[in-house]
């Protein structure tokens, strides 16, 4: 774990640290439903939601950003009670606690926005470190939709969906 990290909204001025690292996330294509040549257009528009949408960044002392998330609503009307959220921490900092402090601040936010749920549509299932990561903090496996993501390594693997009560 790292000894000093700050986790804050996303301002407009961390894209240009955000960007290169979600790129290279995306574009290894393991871990991520996007499009691997997704434009940083599109991923900005993705990733930075409008209201009642908001990204986070995890920042060390030096303003480094090492990772960052999201959350919204996971669906609209009727449905917007339960979050949805995306997690990214920069490769270079993996393994260092950033990804559960994120999970972390990103549930106690949720639910102090008032999402009742918090539901998560895509988890790849050979990503085994974010899965374990989720059920460490409440989260349940309610289904695997088989084969539903093409791996460059693994080739076609199941999809989980995962859910924890807030």
């Amino acid at each position: 774990m790292l000894a000093s990290m700050l986790i804050r909204d996303a301002l407009p001025a961390d894209w240009p640290q955000i960007w290169p690292f979600l790129r290279r996330i995306v574009a290894a294509g393991e871990t991520y439903t996007w499009d691997p040549d997704v434009t940083e257009d599109r991923a900005r528009a993705l990733w930075l939601p409008e209201p009642p949408g908001r990204a986070v960044v995890a920042v060390a002392d030096d303003g480094t950003v090492m990772g960052s998330a999201k959350l919204h609503p996971n669906q609209a009307g009727p449905g917007a009670h339960v979050a949805g959220a995306s997690f990214m921490v920069h490769p270079d900092h993996a393994g260092r606690g950033i990804g559960r402090a994120l999970g972390e601040h990103v549930i106690a936010r949720a639910r102090a926005d008032g999402y009742r749920a918090m539901q998560f549509n895509a988890v790849v299932a050979t990503n085994t470190p974010a899965v374990a990561l989720w059920r460490s903090l409440g989260f349940a496996v309610l289904a695997t939709v088989p084969e539903a993501f093409r791996h460059p390594v693994h080739g076609f693997v199941g999809l989980h969906v995962m859910h924890r009560r807030l």
